[in-house]
């Protein structure tokens, strides 16, 4: 893989030492807290610029935004450059929030709050949020979830705890945008549980190999369960014709939507 398709903070040497040899290491919360002490910056599934124009209709200056998952990403400090204020950031490292902190103060951003919390168990009241955002977050749930038709029921229940509490800090016209490499055939299930009122949408964005925007509404579920979206992409490509497509270790997440085709 060619270096100049990391960021620009981070050195080919820099990646290697971050990257793990399995997924199942993003289940480790002690390879983020040593992964985070190495790495200053990382986007996952694309940086803003290429889905700006998807994330901008549904966010407002004025609405209370909480990034589930943040990490060392830009996301909220380009959210924040785009004119929203109140913005909440969590992680459940404490070195990822500590070097959050740190950064978004040295660059005076200091209306941004980052916290050390879990998004399976969120603590925050209920409806208190206009607009929550994860952007490869929850994927990580399903690393070791099996069959991708039929993830096993620890993934299951961990989703729901996740996917339950985003719905309850939201506000009652409240929207979640989930950012992904899962494809509709695996989420829909998941985001159309019965106990949820909200609708679900969705767009795609990228170039050789699509990744997905779900737009999740608050109080619009329609009658029938069934949500807007676009027409789905074609099959996904063999890994040689999308490794150069793909943001670093993207292609990581890759085999569970492969196992599709299969």
């Amino acid at each position: 893989m060619d270096a100049n398709q990391y960021p620009k903070e981070v050195t080919l040497t820099e990646k290697k030492s971050v990257c793990p040899s399995t997924a199942l290491a993003y289940l480790d919360p002690q390879y983020w807290d040593e992964r985070f002490s190495n790495e200053e910056h990382y986007e996952w599934f694309k940086d803003y610029s290429h889905f700006r124009h998807l994330i901008q209709p549904h966010v407002k200056p004025t609405s209370s935004v909480l990034e589930v998952g943040c990490g060392n990403s830009q996301l909220c400090e380009e959210l924040y450059m785009d004119g929203v204020a109140e913005i909440t950031c969590i992680d459940l490292s404490a070195v990822a929030v500590m070097k959050m902190q740190e950064r978004l103060l040295s660059k005076g951003y200091k209306e941004i709050k980052v916290l050390e919390a879990d998004m399976l168990d969120l603590p925050f009241g209920n409806e208190c949020f206009d607009v929550v955002i994860e952007k490869g977050t929850m994927d990580v749930l399903f690393v070791d979830s099996g069959d991708p038709w039929n993830p096993q029921p620890a993934t299951v229940s961990k989703v729901m705890a996740m996917l339950g509490g985003v719905h309850r800090v939201l506000k009652p016209d409240g929207i979640f945008i989930s950012i992904a490499f899962g494809q509709p055939h695996f989420r829909r299930p998941l985001f159309e549980a019965p106990e949820y009122t909200w609708s679900v949408e969705w767009r795609t964005f990228g170039d050789g190999f699509h990744y997905f925007f779900y737009i999740l509404r608050k109080g619009r579920k329609s009658s029938n369960g069934e949500g807007s979206r676009q027409k789905l992409p074609p099959p996904v490509p063999s890994m040689s014709l999308l490794h150069e497509e793909l943001e670093g270790e993207d292609f990581i997440f890759l085999t569970k939507i492969d196992e599709m085709d299969s």
